[in-house]
């Protein structure tokens, strides 16, 4: 009886530590997200989406340049990383699964998963800045795109492997030839798991400063791809270590717009996962 009596009370002080912990977490987590909507939300008018940085000490302008140049950049490091990512996954998980190079290629995307953003910014300045002469959008979107595609590579791989088995078996012995089957079966039973995989990605490489200021730098103006490219990051950064209280208020702003963005990405991976569960 007394063990019994033991072991409930060490039940119900586990849950309740448990429970503390994520009340603990949440509230942060709640405060954070307040204070930074509280403090951004003022910042965010129409004059922020669509005017240029103003120069250091005058007040006004906007952030046109970051908000259109981190599109550019997040959009080009995507079209890179998510055809590679969607291959690497598929020969994982239906060619290499037990290959010796399946196990190579699945360990060194763990690794880079967990690789910090600073070391592959170091990585892409050595092999493409400094060779190149200078800092470039082309450079920030490739380190981006390093970071993208392990996320992408991993995810493919298990969303395929969801798969039933049943479903290949079906199309093959109707005479469908392998990749046909791939291609109308299996990616369309995991399309909702392969654009959650996208997504996800997408929200890893939003709020990355360390590696574009080594590839991308910054720039108040309209650039190029060849050119260093404003982005909201880096300017996020120089603006907060800025004296000046109108840049302050434009990086709350654009600290607000980021985090906005991250949020709505991953709600919208939540209801792509949770309306897959479902079928």
């Amino acid at each position: 009886m007394n063990l019994m009596r033991r072991r409930i009370l060490m039940n119900r002080l586990v849950m309740a530590l448990s429970g503390l912990a994520a009340a603990i977490g949440l509230f942060f987590l709640i405060w954070i997200l307040g204070y930074v909507t509280v403090k951004g939300v003022g910042a965010i008018n129409w004059a922020f989406f669509t005017q240029l940085p103003s120069p250091p000490g005058v007040e006004g302008g906007g952030l046109s340049s970051a908000i259109v140049g981190t599109l550019i950049m997040t959009v080009l490091a995507a079209l890179m990383a998510v055809p590679i990512g969607i291959i690497a996954g598929t020969y994982l998980s239906e060619f290499g699964r037990d290959s010796r190079l399946g196990h190579t290629v699945r360990f060194l995307s763990d690794i880079l998963v967990s690789a910090p953003s600073i070391v592959i910014g170091v990585f892409v300045y050595l092999v493409m800045v400094k060779p190149l002469g200078g800092f470039s959008g082309l450079a920030g979107a490739v380190s981006l795109a390093i970071i993208m595609l392990p996320v992408v590579t991993r995810t493919t791989e298990e969303m395929l492997r969801l798969v039933p088995g049943e479903m290949r078996e079906a199309a093959l012995a109707l005479g469908a030839p392998y990749w046909h089957t791939m291609v109308r079966v299996v990616f369309r039973a995991a399309t909702a798991g392969l654009l959650t995989g996208v997504l996800l990605a997408v929200a890893r490489v939003s709020g990355e400063t360390a590696p574009l200021l080594f590839t991308a730098l910054n720039s108040p103006y309209w650039g190029n791809l060849n050119q260093p490219m404003s982005n909201l990051t880096v300017t996020l950064f120089n603006y907060a270590m800025s004296p000046y209280d109108d840049w302050h208020a434009k990086a709350w702003g654009a600290a607000f717009l980021i985090t906005a963005s991250v949020l709505i990405v991953t709600i919208l991976t939540r209801f792509i996962l949770r309306d897959r569960s479902k079928r």
